[in-house]
């Protein structure tokens, strides 16, 4: 029993399902079908007034103008606004005042193809200065809110493109930097170097001075004595020449007489 409520159940919720995606579908098929007559009747209401504007000159021509001026004006700024909108969270004031805008201007649209069925062309002829001055002004106000948000995205797309190249600069200069650096020498304690290998001659201490009679290698290859050949020691001032035995001595005279041991 419990499991044929749950296919009930089941069944009851696809069919809701079922329902709400058909009501979804239908409505945007609509909303397709209205946008789709919307446009073809403005493509052939921008066309009759083109031809009125060339067939009809005088009043009914320049009204025909009007409204062309005042309908391409107000559908740039729309199209303008909804495109960088999304973008941009701070057109958000900048749509209220086009929506206001779009007001005044739906109303002299209405005024401007109510006076084409005007018979008297007297009255059209005397009403047309406020209905240009009209159009001009509404006309400008949505001109110079268009170009205010194509420099404002231009601007936004230089500054995201600035940024963007020098992040690449430094991308490129990171990956061009192949050279090895060279390792230090290595330390055997903190502070201290290692000490000299066997076969090189470590250099005298500070406070030190070198053996008597000991010169820099250096010294010895260079200087005028270097051709020379070196000289026999100096006896020392303490120790007393030896004299050679002389021929007319004797044996027993030729030995060292010792010293006095008093």
């Amino acid at each position: 029993m419990e499991a044929i409520w749950i296919l009930l159940l089941l069944f009851v919720l696809i069919m809701l399902a079922g329902v709400y995606g058909a009501v979804r579908a239908v409505r945007a098929a609509k909303r397709g079908i209205d946008r789709t007559v919307h446009q073809a009747r403005r493509t052939v209401e921008d066309t009759r007034l083109r031809a009125r504007q060339l067939a009809q000159p005088g009043a009914a021509g320049e009204l025909a103008q009007l409204r062309l001026s005042l309908r391409g004006s107000m559908r740039a700024t729309s199209q303008a606004l909804q495109a960088a909108a999304p973008q941009d969270q701070s057109l958000s004031e900048s749509l209220v005042l086009f929506q206001r805008l779009s007001a005044h201007a739906q109303d002299l649209e209405a005024d401007l193809k109510r006076l084409e069925l005007e018979p008297d062309k007297s009255r059209l002829t005397v009403l047309l200065p406020d209905l240009r001055q009209r159009t001009e002004r509404i006309t400008h106000s949505a001109d110079s809110l268009r170009w205010a948000v194509q420099e404002r995205t231009q601007r936004f797309a230089h500054d995201d493109l600035d940024s963007l190249n020098r992040e690449i600069e430094l991308e490129a200069g990171a990956l061009r930097h192949w050279t090895a650096v060279e390792p230090e020498e290595p330390r055997t304690d903190a502070g201290t170097w290692p000490a000299p290998e066997a076969g090189t001659r470590a250099a005298p201490e500070a406070g030190t001075r070198p053996e008597a009679g000991a010169r820099p290698e250096a010294e010895a290859r260079s200087g005028p004595e270097a051709g020379r050949e070196p000289e026999p020691p100096r006896p020392s001032l303490g120790a007393r020449p030896q004299a050679e035995p002389q021929a007319w001595q004797k044996p027993w005279q030729q030995s060292r007489r010792p010293e006095n041991t008093a």
